[in-house]
């Protein structure tokens, strides 16, 4: 009777613990394997794990934005596989309906997403500031504090008057958590890249550095919107230059004003002192005035050869310039301009 009663026991005992252990392999398998992000959406989220982040932010954020559902079984989880203690800063990719295992395994492993980073039309370094930190944790103001740092820039061999030919202008890919000091690196490393064998060699046969080269595109591609016209402007410098001549462009002195809205040079803007006022100074400025993109570079590089000395803007607006070879035909169509300009109302 008493082992029969015994076995009872062992048998209810057996049953319980195997509904137990089933019970608890079936509850860790939903904590870790069970849906548990954007469980309501269809909408992937991005979450960005600033640099210095703890685990406790990173919790707290994805249950606050309703990224996870569940934020015990998060925690759980994340202690277990050691994330906690583990937590790494970028910019990753929550995809609806993740599970634990996969959040965390994805976090812990720091798979972030890469970020593009696109700047152009950029006159100034607060202009270049603005566009290239937009989709990254560096800030505007941790990128002036280096670009104008002048010791700092002389590890890459530039000036102050000469660092934003550094940059450029393209889409690049970046970690979202990139460092300034990253940053430059690797538009350091994007210079080097354009300036092959091939372009330094065409620098040197035009008699320019690679610095010059970027100063005077920078001119060039203030004087025309239109990229098939950029290595004739080129070739009027360049013929400016061989016989000494004053650049006398009109865009250096908008630049030496810092008034970027003026649209009509008058002869009071000439008698600005500045180093950039290329009716004062021959030759080139001391540096670029603004970022010239990769055809305007390529248009120095490729300059056209002719014998034009002037050009000024056509009088139908079109964006496109009449050139010439001597300057009583560049003053015949420099007076048809104006007067447009008048007739424009445009002073």
């Amino acid at each position: 009777m008493q082992s029969e009663k015994r076995k009872k026991f062992l048998l209810v005992a057996l049953i319980a613990s195997s509904v137990l252990l089933i019970s608890l392999t079936f509850y860790f398998y939903q904590i870790f394997f069970s849906p548990n992000t954007l469980v309501e959406s269809d909408q992937p989220y991005m979450l960005k794990i600033p640099s210095n982040a703890v685990y406790k932010q990173v919790s707290d954020q994805l249950y606050k934005e309703k990224v996870i559902n569940d934020a015990l079984s998060f925690s759980f989880v994340s202690k277990v596989l050691g994330y906690q203690e583990a937590v790494k800063p970028g910019l990753y990719l929550v995809e609806p309906k993740m599970n634990n295992l996969e959040l965390v395994r994805m976090l812990r492993a720091g798979r972030q997403v890469p970020v593009k980073v696109t700047f152009n039309n950029v006159r100034t370094k607060e202009d270049l500031a603005e566009k290239i930190t937009a989709n990254l944790e560096v800030t505007q103001e941790q990128f002036l504090d280096l670009i104008q740092d002048s010791v700092y820039i002389r590890k890459f061999d530039f000036e102050e008057e000469t660092v934003m030919s550094m940059f450029i202008p393209n889409t690049y890919e970046f970690w979202w958590n990139t460092s300034p000091e990253a940053l430059f690196d690797r538009m350091y490393k994007e210079y080097q890249a354009f300036w092959t064998e091939e372009k330094k060699q065409k620098a040197q046969s035009l008699g320019l550095t690679q610095k010059e080269v970027s100063t005077l595109a920078s001119i060039v591609q203030a004087e025309s919107q239109k990229s098939d016209e950029r290595p004739k402007i080129a070739g009027v410098y360049f013929n400016r230059m061989k016989i000494g001549m004053p650049l006398q462009a009109d865009p250096t002195l908008v630049y030496a004003t810092g008034d970027f809205t003026l649209k009509r040079i008058l002869n009071v803007h000439k008698e600005i002192e500045s180093p950039y006022n290329t009716y004062k100074y021959a030759g080139l400025p001391p540096g670029p005035i603004n970022l010239p993109d990769i055809n305007s570079l390529n248009a120095v590089l490729n300059t056209e050869k002719h014998d034009y000395l002037y050009f000024c803007a056509k009088e139908d607006f079109s964006g496109y310039h009449a050139f010439a070879t001597t300057y009583s035909e560049h003053m015949a169509n420099a007076r048809r301009y104006q007067r447009a300009l008048n007739a424009a109302n445009i002073f």
